[in-house]
């Protein structure tokens, strides 16, 4: 079985559990800056984690890679389907991590208020070559928060994810998709 199929066959079966995230992790290829470049739609890979369902509950799209020097971690949907970039607020990423009714949908409103209060132009982080977990790869470092997500190969066109969040012991895992 190739790593696209065994990562699809992982997803059909609901997720992993951050041991076997972390295994399938750590076969996949680094990646550099360069292929990193583009906006890239996302969503999440399920381990169990205090923010499973947290990003899909928020309306979250993606993230976007400018250059090195700008990146927009946090890319939303509005009601209209239109993309806008949010600012990572770290009030709202530990209120994520630690009220599990912000994953209802019946929060979905409240959620696109917020976002929209948070609407930024401004870059929120930068891409470094960094290693992780004994091979270096891309590594996106936020601008105000302790978190750094590294990126490793599926294929061409998609890339595992793992947010390392200083403080949290368990790594959240998620997939982005180059958009073509």
């Amino acid at each position: 079985m190739n790593t696209l199929e065994k990562f699809n066959t992982t997803l059909e079966n609901g997720g992993a559990t951050t041991q076997e995230a972390l295994k399938f992790f750590d076969e996949l290829e680094s990646v550099n800056l360069d292929f990193m470049i583009g906006r890239w739609q996302g969503y999440e890979f399920p381990t169990n984690h205090p923010m499973d369902g947290l990003l899909e509950a928020s309306g979250w799209y993606g993230k976007e890679f400018v250059d090195t020097e700008q990146v927009h971690p946090l890319l939303f949907l509005d009601g209209n389907n239109n993309i806008f970039k949010v600012y990572p607020s770290p009030s709202a990423m530990n209120l994520g991590l630690n009220l599990q009714i912000l994953k209802s949908k019946a929060m979905k409103p409240i959620f696109r208020l917020m976002n929209l209060i948070l609407k930024t132009e401004k870059s929120q982080a930068r891409i470094r070559m960094m290693e992780y977990r004994q091979k270096v790869s891309a590594t996106m470092i936020y601008d105000n928060l302790p978190i750094n997500d590294i990126f490793r190969k599926i294929d061409d066109n998609t890339v595992l994810g793992l947010m390392d969040f200083k403080g949290v012991p368990q790594p959240f895992f998620f997939v982005l998709k180059r958009e073509i």
